[in-house]
């Protein structure tokens, strides 16, 4: 729902008063610690998009992610990840094209598949805050791997975490015909698949 003309600057005048007297949390950064991470899922985004017909890229997202990390600042590529996606929860806009989306066999068919998984395999570190994750990533039935392009955002202290928070973006493609995802791929509707992803892991309590 928009809102009307008339009350926009009178929101924002109030919302910059307010912030004026506000002092946040902390977020100063923190040293890593290694243990076990939990996934926070408001903090959690992962978007995808893909060709249609050549003249726009359609954007989605999905709601609902859960995920566990067993982090080991020392030796990275001894830490392990397992990210899980709720398929129903697929946002385009569009609510009733979200359910056929989800659910629809030529689509997700989540009633058959209720989950979107993946599991890292390799971490390789390529840089002072980037990386390499490879992994299992299973979809529709089908297991493939799928290799991200990771950047370590940073540690810190996050709004209402008593505990530290890692931060993570990542980025990656996949061909959504390998997980025998070929509806509407004669008709201009692409076949590579972009994946963003933005997330935070919560020190475990």
């Amino acid at each position: 729902m928009k809102t009307p003309h008339i009350t926009a600057p009178l929101a924002a005048i109030s919302f910059f008063a307010l912030s004026a007297c506000y002092t946040p949390p902390s977020i100063a950064p923190v040293d890593l610690k290694p243990g076990n991470y939990v996934l926070d899922p408001s903090h959690a985004r992962v978007t995808w998009s893909l060709s249609h017909a050549g003249l726009s890229y359609y954007d989605a997202r999905f709601d609902r992610v859960t995920g566990t990390l067993s982090f080991d600042p020392d030796a990275p590529a001894n830490s392990q990840l397992d990210i899980r996606i709720d398929p129903n929860s697929v946002s385009t806009g569009l609510p009733d094209f979200d359910k056929t989306i989800a659910t629809d066999s030529r689509y997700f068919n989540a009633s058959t598949h209720p989950e979107i998984r993946f599991t890292a395999t390799d971490i390789n570190v390529t840089g002072p805050a980037s990386g390499t994750v490879t992994g299992d990533l299973s979809f529709r039935g089908v297991t493939k791997p799928l290799t991200l392009d990771v950047t370590f955002n940073g540690a810190g202290k996050s709004f209402g975490n008593p505990g530290d928070t890692l931060g993570f973006s990542a980025s990656g493609r996949l061909d959504r015909t390998d997980y025998g995802l070929t509806y509407l791929s004669n008709f201009g509707i692409g076949t590579e698949v972009k994946l963003r992803i933005e997330a935070e892991f919560n020190e475990a309590q």
